[in-house]
Order: C-alpha cells, then sequence, then structure tokens
C-alpha cells in the first residue's frame, strides 16, 4: 500500500535538514529478493544530518582546546579520568552535527527485524529480515554482500550473534522454531533449540564466549540456557509471556536480564537459579517491554517498553530506575519494535523516534529522528535525520569503535557517518 504524504514540517531556524517536495510512493517499495545497494547520492548535497533542536537542553559545547586541556592535565595528575571522558564526549557530540546517511542497503521483500555489528570488522555488519534473510554488508568494498536466503513467511530472524570465537559464524533465534548456528554459507552447524509446534518460537538471545553458553527465550516466558556445545542445562518459565530480549552482563556473564510483554524485567543469578521465583529483582514497568540492556560496564541496564518510556538502572539500586526518560516509541503489530542502545565509548544513549500525537510534549508535524540522550541526565543532546530516509528507525546500533551508526528503517538499512564516502557504481552490486 502506498504511503501516505506526510505534510512539510515547519521549518525552524535551527533545523539544518531540507525537505524534498515531492517524493515517489515506489521509492519505498524493494525488489523482491534483489539486493540493492545505493552508494552516496543526491542526499549527500544536503545539509541533512543532525537536527540542532532551539532548546537549551539540546546544546552542545562548541569544540575547543579543551580536550587537549584535559588531556595535559590528565597526564600531569592533575585532572580525573571522568574529566577527560567528558571531554571526549562533549567532542563526539559536536561531531555528530556532521553525520550523514552515505550508504544505504535495501535487500530484503521485508522489513528488517535485526542487526549486530562484526566485533572486529567495523564496517562489517549482519542484518536479519522478518522473512529469515541474513546479509552480511562490508560497507566499506564495492564486492555484493553475501545473501543468505530465508523461507519467506514465518522465518523473522528476532536475534543475531557474531560467534566471537569463531566470526564466520553466527547465533540466530527465528520464528521459525529454533535457535542455531549458522556460517555465512548458509551452513547449520548446530541447533540449540528448536519448537516442535508452530505455536513456539524463539524471540531472544544472547551469547558468552567466555563461560562458552547460549541463553534464548521463547514466546510464551521460556528462557533456555545451554553450553556452546548444545547440552541443555536448564529450560524454565521465567516469565508469564514472551521473552523479548536476553542480555548477559558484559562485565560478570553470570547476571542475566530478561525482558518481557508481561510488563517485566527480571535480573537472574545464573549461579543461583532454582527456579522461576529465584530472581534477585523484578523491575515492573507500565507497558510491554521491548529490550534490556546492560551499559558496556555492566553498571547500568537501560530499558525501552512499547510505549513511551526509556529507563536507567544502577547497580548500586537495581530495583529502583535512576532516570525515566519520556519518549515517544509506541509498537504496532508491522513495526519492528524499537529499542534503545548504548554507544559504545561515551555515556549516550540512541533510540529512533515514532512522533505520538498523543504524547505530551508532541509537536505538530514531528519528525521521525533518531535521537541522541546523555545517559547521565536523560537529556535530549542531538536529533539525526535524512529527509530521502524519513520512515520510523527502528533499530539504532553504533559498530564497536563508535564512530558509524547503523539503523534499521523498514526494509532499508542505513549507514552514517561523519567521514564523506566515494560514490559506489550501484550497478557493481546489483
Amino acid at each position: 500500500m502506498a504511503p501516505r504524504k506526510r505534510p512539510e514540517a515547519p521549518k525552524t531556524p535551527n533545523v539544518a535538514a531540507r525537505l524534498r517536495s515531492k517524493r515517489s510512493p515506489r521509492e519505498l517499495e524493494p525488489e523482491a529478493k534483489k539486493l540493492r545497494v545505493k552508494g552516496s547520492g543526491s542526499s549527500r548535497r544536503y545539509d541533512s544530518g543532525c537536527l540542532w533542536a532551539g532548546l537549551a537542553s539540546l546544546q552542545v559545547p562548541p569544540p575547543s582546546s579543551s580536550i587537549v586541556r584535559a588531556l595535559h592535565q590528565y597526564k600531569l595528575g592533575k585532572a580525573a579520568w571522568p574529566s577527560l571522558q567528558q571531554g571526549l564526549q562533549q567532542s563526539f557530540l559536536h561531531s555528530l552535527a556532521s553525520y550523514r546517511i552515505f550508504q544505504k542497503a535495501a535487500p530484503f521483500d521485508r522489513r528488517a527485524t535485526s542487526l549486530a555489528w562484526h566485533p572486529t570488522h567495523p564496517s562489517t555488519l549482519a542484518v536479519g529480515s522478518k522473512g529469515g534473510d541474513i546479509m552480511l554488508w562490508n560497507f566499506g568494498i564495492k564486492e555484493k554482500p553475501t545473501f543468505i536466503k530465508g523461507i519467506g513467511a514465518g522465518g523473522s530472524i528476532t536475534a543475531l550473534k557474531f560467534n566471537l570465537l569463531n566470526t564466520n559464524q553466527f547465533f540466530a533465534s527465528s520464528m521459525e522454531g529454533t535457535t542455531r548456528l549458522q556460517d555465512f554459507k548458509g551452513n547449520t552447524l548446530r541447533v540449540f533449540t528448536s519448537s516442535d509446534t508452530c505455536n513456539v518460537w524463539f524471540c531472544s538471545l544472547d551469547v558468552s564466549a567466555n563461560s562458552r553458553m547460549v541463553v534464548t527465550g521463547d514466546n510464551v516466558g521460556h528462557v533456555i540456557l545451554l553450553n556452546t556445545d548444545g547440552k541443555e542445562l536448564w529450560n524454565l518459565r521465567m516469565h508469564k509471556k514472551k521473552v523479548t530480549h536476553l542480555a548477559l552482563n558484559p562485565c560478570c556473564d553470570w547476571l542475566l536480564a530478561t525482558a518481557s510483554v508481561d510488563q517485566t524485567v527480571k535480573l537472574w543469578d545464573l549461579r543461583q537459579i532454582r527456579g522461576k521465583a529465584s530472581f534477585l529483582y523484578s523491575l515492573p514497568h507500565r507497558h510491554p517491554v521491548n529490550s534490556a540492556c546492560f551499559s558496556p560496564d555492566g553498571a547500568r541496564l537501560l530499558t525501552t517498553d512499547q510505549k513511551s518510556e526509556i529507563r536507567i538502572y544502577s547497580a548500586s539500586q537495581w530495583d529502583c530506575p535512576l532516570d525515566l526518560i519520556p519518549h515517544p516509541h509506541r509498537h504496532f503489530q508491522h513495526l519492528t519494535p524499537i529499542k534503545a542502545t548504548w554507544h559504545p565509548r561515551y555515556n549516550l544513549i540512541v533510540v529512533g523516534r515514532y512522533p505520538d500525537p498523543n504524547f505530551k510534549s508532541c509537536a505538530p508535524y514531528e519528525l521521525r529522528t533518531i535521537d541522541v540522550f546523555d545517559g547521565s541526565s536523560g537529556k535530549m543532546m542531538c536529533q539525526l535525520y535524512d529527509p530521502e530516509s524519513s520512515g520510523i528507525i527502528s533499530l539504532n546500533e553504533f559498530n564497536p569503535i563508535g564512530d558509524t551508526l547503523a539503523s534499521a528503517m523498514g526494509y532499508h538499512i542505513l549507514i552514517w557517518s561523519q567521514e564523506e564516502a566515494k560514490p559506489w557504481d550501484e550497478n557493481e552490486t546489483h
């Protein structure tokens, strides 16, 4: 169905984006199963990267010699590490003003549902679709991306994780009813879980390379822990409804966070699992929860509900949120759930915005931006937007280095970066 034309947003002095007047509905429709990758194109001619809102809360300190001073003071022992880290973060926030979409791909005939960055290759990521297709894309080279065809309807890839012990392999959970280990030639190397009925499928996944553990959750509330050899350690119903997200703490991987549409997030000590009531903490939410992600240092937990709230919890008091950030990202059936994520290097949160007319601070004709928040204050620091990619952006993740952002917008994969990219010849990637 052709999308309705959105009214032109009122231009404010601080909006650095220029909207195009006409846009063909067919621009949003990819060719079925045809790999289509775009290099830098006409959108690069516009200053369409970052929206600096006119509110004081969105102001970012301008670049100065403060970083040099902070580094010098730190080396002399006159400044603490947090001061240097804050200076680096301010510099990064200022650089976001020049971020642009410099690569696009539309490889799927159904929407993208999951993405994962390669752990050591900063220009390579894997993306899964609702049809079970998986693309391995190194956007830094002109070679055609690797494409693994899925089963189509009912094959949705719900989670992807690279195998840190062999990065030519990846773990995937799916609505097909399996959690499995595959390679990028399309071979299934091991099936960890398999459902005997079409009424049960797997919705979430995480892996610990250090402890050689795989944990996966299904749509009826079960969480299954296995070792990487495929041996099941336990299978417990930890939630009343679908387990939407699983996360092992990056610093102590015995600490597991589980999120569910039963409106709770629970924390578990894997060393002391005795049953469904043996959780360490249960964190109630007002709405179903899409995700629960530990910060890179493992000291905080970020949760995203299915309505209008992002929460930050701290290890100093897991059972009480440190901050609640109002944010419109309501859910509906045909939208990949919106999930907030951490920046890998800085205390920043990135999340897609789905404007809601019922949201308290909604402005007329509000844009579908990518919002960046300060993880300490909860203040919005900046917004990314491209007028030629104005759909709802459900998934956003920075690569491990933290200088490139991958986004999933319906059928499309968007790559944002500060650096200019050389134009690609589209014919070379078809």
